[in-house]
């Protein structure tokens, strides 16, 4: 069995196999499955039948909420947030088998990567497809489709997801011309807006 360091948790249902690695106060919750050479850093909160595939990395101090599916090809940045349900799929051509159903294999498709910077938070049910990066403190709305980059402190939506706004690192809601945060009355020195409120 790997070790993992004595202040992390691992829930008596969860299956986190031999090859992976846990960060220190991690905590793995209820039927959760965190397969080998997975990496999670110190702590992360994985929700109750959370999946993290082989080879996922994911940074210090990341939430992810039940039933969430982190697929080969991922990498979370530190601080991020996971809803529940959401999906980080890895193929953009799937499929069960070759023109002769002889049954695809590992190699037989091509793994896309995905990247979500520091403090993003993809919200409930949101599907994230392959070959996309999620700039740092962007926000992802509830039930999402994204199919290509997101800004930093983008606020998107629908599907295919869309840019509607910008939110601070606090995930309050920056209008236009605003010249601080309405909900903490902060405008971080790399906000895009930061330069139109000068």
């Amino acid at each position: 069995m790997t070790p993992f360091p004595p202040d992390s948790f691992v829930h008596s249902t969860a299956l986190v196999e031999a090859g992976a690695t846990l960060g220190s106060q991690t905590k793995i919750w209820h039927d959760a499955h965190v397969r080998a050479q997975a990496s999670i850093g110190a702590r992360c909160i994985v929700g109750k039948g959370v999946f993290v595939d082989t080879g996922v990395a994911i940074g210090d101090d990341c939430k992810l909420q039940n039933y969430a599916c982190v697929y080969h090809g991922t990498t979370l940045g530190r601080g991020v947030f996971v809803g529940p349900h959401v999906v980080f799929s890895n193929d953009l051509r799937p499929r069960a088998t070759r023109p002769d159903f002889v049954p695809l294999r590992d190699g037989d498709w091509e793994v896309g990567s995905t990247t979500v910077e520091e403090g993003a938070a993809i919200g409930a049910n949101s599907t994230i497809l392959p070959g996309v990066r999620i700039g740092r403190w962007a926000m992802v709305g509830a039930g999402a489709v994204v199919t290509r980059d997101v800004s930093p402190y983008a606020l998107v939506a629908g599907t295919p997801a869309r840019r509607i706004g910008w939110v601070c690192r606090c995930g309050g809601r920056i209008d236009e011309g605003a010249s601080v945060c309405a909900r903490c009355g902060d405008l971080p020195e790399d906000h895009p807006l930061r330069a139109r409120a000068l």
